[in-house]
């Protein structure tokens, strides 16, 4: 856990306490456990854990620095990542999981409340549905996604649920800036415009990562997100 603590506070200016690291030990063992039983994550050695799962988490903090979202989304959150190991570094974040795959989402909810997590919600659904929620639609002042999708589909699944002025962050690997550029005509007419690439580098990670930032410049049309499957089988 000690090459953790360093390189989270080295590469991306985290500074983990003592509660914390707890918090992210417990975590990785009920991930180790659960996923004996159940296929959560592929990746499964505690090196790994530690540096695909918890480390990558953390690097979301170089796209807003020193000022953290107050609400925040994370769709297609998988085993809670990158939302649960930032709602330990950020214990007043209001933060949503949304996961369509019930053993995941029922993983999820198990771990925040063996953490004792409070103002976190999972809600096992499909982005689509969530973005058509009158209570969730354009709410969040960020909304997340990690691996989830190729960015033009990405985009309409996380757009409708920032707010004005609000940001979406995908992390991508190296096809990234790529896939950015193909993506901005999705994202202007969902309401976004591309705002930055951030290059990442995890050590002992051999692929290039980076973040994709895209800024809420207008509101997104009551049509989109279409309905669940649509956004994937008909990319804007």
């Amino acid at each position: 856990m000690d090459s953790l603590i360093q390189e989270a506070r080295s590469l991306f200016n985290v500074h983990l306490t003592a509660r914390q690291v707890m918090a992210l030990i417990h975590y990785e063992k009920e991930l180790m456990e659960w996923n004996q039983k159940f296929n959560l994550t592929a990746i499964r050695d505690v090196e790994s854990i530690r540096t695909k799962h918890f480390l990558d988490s953390y690097s979301c903090v170089v796209a807003w620095k020193a000022n953290p979202p107050r609400r925040l989304i994370d769709v297609g959150t998988g085993a809670g990542f990158p939302g649960i190991p930032l709602k330990i570094i950020y214990p007043a974040m209001h933060v949503t999981l949304v996961e369509s795959v019930g053993k995941k989402a029922m993983f999820c909810q198990h771990v925040i409340h063996a953490l004792g997590l409070e103002d976190i919600e999972v809600l096992h659904s499909r982005a689509e549905d969530v973005g058509q929620t009158a209570a969730k639609r354009e709410s969040y002042d960020w909304a997340v996604a990690r691996a989830v999708a190729h960015l033009n589909i990405l985009s309409e699944y996380l757009l409708p649920l920032v707010k004005l002025g609000g940001t979406m962050l995908a992390q991508k690997g190296e096809t990234g800036p790529a896939e950015a550029q193909s993506a901005e005509k999705a994202m202007k007419i969902l309401g976004g415009k591309l705002k930055q690439l951030i290059p990442i580098n995890l050590p002992g990670v051999a692929d290039d990562r980076y973040l994709v930032l895209v800024e809420k410049v207008a509101a997104t049309p009551p049509k989109y997100p279409r309905k669940a499957g649509i956004p994937m089988k008909m990319p804007l």
